[in-house]
């Protein structure tokens, strides 16, 4: 096995982080590595926040729940979809760019999501630990401000990154077969799901989560408490509105 595959098989998330900080010669040839990633038209609409002061650090904590990686961790970085820059040059070309919609956001988005899974894979072979937090999406606004994005810049995905001081164990994952279709999509069975999340369900953490929350399945756990409806719905309204903010939802004339 060689130390790509070993580092690939064997990744975990990092959410205690050791007093030693990271280089700025360290953390550049990670930057490096992770921006040669794939892009939408070689038009790199993405941009990367990085966050070393305390007091910006504990600016964004409440953003991110509060979360102890944030202000502990020796970088965070923010990954974001931008078409700023890719505008303004556009126009300094004379040339009218038309990227001001939902597609447009969608397509940086996905460029700054490649760009952060591959940052992280350059961290981790570089002896460094990452966690990935999602909370951005929820509070994009606020973080908005914080960092000071113009408009046609939305943040979509958030690194910690730092040397470790843990080695947790490896969180389960459904069997490859769950995610993986030949050729066309085959919908799942009541079978399929069965077999598919028995090892999930059965996990000592989902027993104790069930137990401790009163709730018959882990299924409940994800739609009653972490991942609920009300919440979901906030959050959607609260991100389209930032959508809007930004310059991302004209949908031209109809």
């Amino acid at each position: 096995m060689n130390s790509l595959e070993d580092i690939l098989l064997k990744r975990r998330s990092i959410r205690k982080y050791s007093t030693e900080d990271v280089d700025n010669a360290t953390l550049n040839a990670v930057l490096e590595m992770g921006y040669r990633a794939s892009t939408t038209g070689n038009m790199q609409v993405y941009s990367i926040i990085v966050t070393r002061d305390s007091e910006m650090k504990k600016r964004l904590a409440p953003f991110h729940f509060n979360q102890k990686m944030i202000v502990e961790a020796p970088v965070t970085l923010t990954f974001c979809a931008d078409f700023n820059r890719f505008n303004k040059w556009c126009r300094m070309r004379n040339a009218e760019p038309g990227y001001d919609n939902f597609l447009s956001f969608v397509t940086a988005a996905i460029d700054a999501v490649i760009v952060a899974q591959t940052v992280a894979i350059a961290a981790e072979a570089k002896g460094l630990g990452i966690c990935y937090l999602g909370t951005v999406i929820y509070t994009a606004n606020e973080i908005i401000k914080a960092l000071n994005l113009p408009a046609g810049v939305v943040p979509v995905a958030t690194i910690t990154l730092g040397f470790p001081a843990e080695q947790p164990e490896q969180v389960d994952r459904l069997p490859l077969e769950a995610v993986v279709h030949s050729e066309v999509y085959k919908d799942y069975s009541a079978a399929d799901i069965d077999r598919y999340y028995a090892h999930k369900e059965a996990q000592p953490d989902s027993l104790k989560y069930v137990a401790e929350n009163n709730k018959e399945t882990l299924a409940q756990i994800f739609t009653d408490i972490r991942y609920k409806k009300a919440d979901n719905e906030h959050f959607s309204k609260a991100l389209l509105t930032v959508l809007k903010n930004q310059g991302f939802l004209n949908t031209g004339s109809v």
